[in-house]
């Protein structure tokens, strides 16, 4: 069936400024836009954008907001037939804040995405079961995710858990998923090992394949990526691009390297393409609007390649 994304909605309100205010004081901003995003529907969106099969799973509010989300999801081909509307809660909505240089302090209400119960995943059981990968984050209800990860376990669907928000997970959970893919701050939390070197990262990588984990991805913003598993560690560095906004660059590599895995390209080669996928997202504004289309990735890895080989004659 291709890719089931079991995941978030969250209505970005995004507000830029040169810099961040401290504590009680207030700085003026340059811009206000909207964008559609949540981890579960940006990596919904990348995926589909990059060619793959995608169905999205989750609950959003009987709001506008809610109703923009299902014409978004519509429009990029997704199918939303099994996402719930919540008459109680609203949808989700994410407070965003932009400095000049890209980076963001991010603000979440979940809403109605925290209501999405395990109750509900008996109804999509047939779904998980027929599809060749399921993608989960941490912006909904953890034991609806630690359940669905199971019996996607359980009958053998490969799982990406994208551990953002970062949180503490159970050793159970982290025994049945088959990509873990943190950040540094994220695999931090998870380890007690702070990042500042590769070889941090790979201590850190370790530590999570012995519980169970079969393959660590950690992203490391300009530094690339390092793959950890029971093999050994693979670095592969980022490509150099100039950041605007680096909203939803964690969700494009995920929707990425999905993709990759499902097409049957080696880890390392998905990783490859998720960074390019990564860069590119970071040079554009916006959630969802900043994701690329697979032709555009295939043009910037060419332009990519030509100036590295300018570079090195």
């Amino acid at each position: 069936m291709g890719i089931l994304v079991i995941g978030s909605f969250m209505m970005d309100l995004v507000v830029r400024t040169e810099r961040f205010p401290h504590s009680g004081e207030t700085v003026i901003g340059s811009s206000f836009a909207k964008f559609p995003g949540g981890k579960g529907a940006n990596q919904a969106v990348a995926a589909a954008r990059l060619g793959a099969d995608v169905t999205m799973v989750g609950k959003v509010g009987s709001d506008p907001f809610g109703d923009e989300f299902l014409t978004t999801l519509k429009n990029e081909g997704i199918d939303t037939a099994n996402i719930l509307r919540d008459t109680q809660y609203p949808t989700g909505v994410g407070s965003i804040t932009l400095e000049g240089n890209g980076n963001n302090r991010i603000v979440v209400v979940p809403g109605a995405n925290l209501h999405y119960y395990s109750s509900e995943l008996d109804s999509i059981k047939s779904l998980i079961q027929s599809s060749e990968l399921l993608m989960v984050q941490l912006e909904m209800n953890i034991n609806m995710i630690e359940q669905a990860v199971a019996y996607a376990a359980e009958v053998q669907v490969p799982v990406i858990l994208n551990p953002a928000p970062a949180r503490r997970l159970s050793d159970e959970l982290l025994r049945n998923v088959t990509y873990l893919t943190p950040n540094e701050s994220e695999v931090e939390l998870l380890t007690g090992i702070k990042v500042l070197t590769l070889e941090d990262a790979e201590a850190a990588g370790k530590v999570l394949v012995e519980k169970g984990v079969q393959n660590v991805i950690i992203t490391l913003a300009e530094k690339g990526a390092l793959i950890v598993n029971p093999a050994g560690s693979i670095h592969v560095p980022s490509l150099k691009v100039k950041p605007v906004d680096t909203v939803a660059a964690g969700d494009s590599f995920n929707g990425a390297l999905a993709v990759g895995i499902i097409n049957g390209r080696p880890l390392r080669d998905a990783v490859e393409y998720a960074n390019a996928v990564g860069a590119i997202t970071v040079t554009r504004e916006g959630a969802i609007p900043s994701l690329p289309r697979r032709s555009e990735v295939v043009e910037f890895l060419r332009h990519h390649v030509d100036d590295s080989v300018k570079n090195n004659n």
